[in-house]
């Protein structure tokens, strides 16, 4: 089965970056908006339990994430996306790491960019015209945020929460 590991950041700042999902995001309705923390990996049924104890651990090692979004921003051009830039804090990279660790399953494929994807899957046409607009866009939001999930993808193809880790350690 596949996972992922996210943080939901407020409804406020959740309704915002919908505004724009709904129109330029083709996975609007498979995923709510979120900071990915460890992307999708496969896990076979009898070791889910592991995982959940890792991030049971992990969880209790790190406080709530304090965030800040400061700007509407692109992958471009490695990638046609457009996201809400989260300023990376010392803090979001260690816990990063944590979940990345080698007895936590594969290395990363990206450097990490914390970020809140709005717009993607458009051609590049589509994208020079849409992030032209939305750069101009004033962002800025600061929150904290307490919980990491668990995700698991359904036949259809969207995301569920499995489990919900309340981050409740000092660093």
């Amino acid at each position: 089965m596949k996972y992922g590991i996210v943080a939901f950041p407020s409804k406020k700042l959740q309704d915002f970056a919908n505004s724009y999902r709904k129109r330029y995001d083709t996975h609007f309705s498979k995923i709510t908006p979120h900071i990915t923390l460890k992307s999708v990996f496969e896990v076979d049924d009898s070791k889910v339990n592991e995982v959940t104890s890792m991030l049971q651990e992990i969880s209790k090692q790190f406080k709530p994430l304090s965030i800040h979004v400061s700007k509407v921003s692109s992958f471009a051009p490695v990638n046609n996306a457009i996201y809400l830039k989260v300023e990376p804090t010392e803090q979001l990279q260690k816990l990063y790491d944590a979940l990345h660790a080698k007895s936590f399953g594969l290395e990363p494929e990206y450097k990490f960019v914390p970020h809140i994807t709005i717009a993607q899957d458009m051609s590049s046409g589509e994208h020079d015209d849409i992030y032209g607009q939305l750069r101009m866009t004033d962002v800025h939001s600061e929150e904290v945020i307490d919980r990491i999930h668990l995700l698991y993808q359904l036949e259809d193809g969207s995301w569920t929460v499995y489990e919900t880790f309340r981050l409740s350690g000092a660093e």
